[in-house]
């Protein structure tokens, strides 16, 4: 598809579904949140050192006593300011991710019902989850930037089977409409604008510095014979 086509594609879903949206395969090499979840860490890694403590407390006290309560504010309003997109990834089972742009301000229920949109089995109960550590979403109402979401943020999804129900439809095929499904790929390709070279100015023709005036040499007198002196 060329980039016309493309970005025509492109156009008519944001159109349709009100965001910017795009889909690619996820790289099977990345740890998945199950194993990444499952994997266990040593009792040292959990063991809170002193460096830690230390380091914490320098922390808290810059923020009670180095900066008032309006400069935070203003220093958060600033930042949100900012920030005019949260772009969130959704990883799929069967190894798609979608991609899909929205306002900081907008809840976490707007990535909710775009979901219904495109996944092509919406009669069936899901959830989605942040991971590692494993955990589920459950507050819809918070905004993507009280929720940490922004810039950007990868979400994973899961059908809300029962545990051992392998064969359910849920877990098989596709996770996505085809209308969905045909983006993959499809990304537009940005021009290449060469810079303009500056004219070269054609070389000044090169004038001989001026001859440099050479003083006279003083003439030199010639010996004049004292008249008492007798040879």
């Amino acid at each position: 598809m060329d980039e016309v086509a493309a970005k025509a594609a492109l156009e008519a879903v944001k159109q349709k579904f009100g965001h910017e949206i795009h889909v690619f395969e996820t790289s099977t090499t990345s740890q998945t949140p199950d194993e990444a979840s499952h994997s266990e860490e040593t009792d040292d890694f959990y063991e809170f050192t002193a460096e830690d403590y230390y380091r914490i407390l320098a922390t808290k006290k810059e923020d009670k006593f180095l900066k008032t309560r309006k400069i935070r504010e203003a220093e958060e309003a600033a930042r949100k300011s900012r920030i005019t997109k949260a772009v969130i990834r959704v990883r799929f089972p069967d190894n798609h991710t979608l991609e899909a742009t929205f306002h900081p301000s907008e809840t976490l229920q707007s990535l909710v019902d775009l979901l219904m949109k495109v996944i092509a089995q919406p009669e069936l109960p899901f959830y989605i989850y942040t991971a590692p550590p494993k955990k589920q979403i459950k507050d819809m109402s918070q905004d993507f930037y009280s929720a940490g979401f922004v810039p950007g943020a990868i979400i994973y999804f899961s059908y809300d089977q029962p545990k051992g129900n392998d064969g359910a439809a849920g877990n098989s095929g596709a996770c996505l409409r085809e209308e969905i499904m045909s983006l993959k790929g499809l990304h537009l390709v940005t021009e290449l604008v060469e810079p303009v070279q500056p004219a070269i100015e054609p070389e000044a023709e090169k004038v001989a510095p001026p001859p440099v005036a050479q003083e006279p040499k003083p003439a030199q007198k010639k010996p004049v014979k004292p008249k008492w002196l007798k040879m």
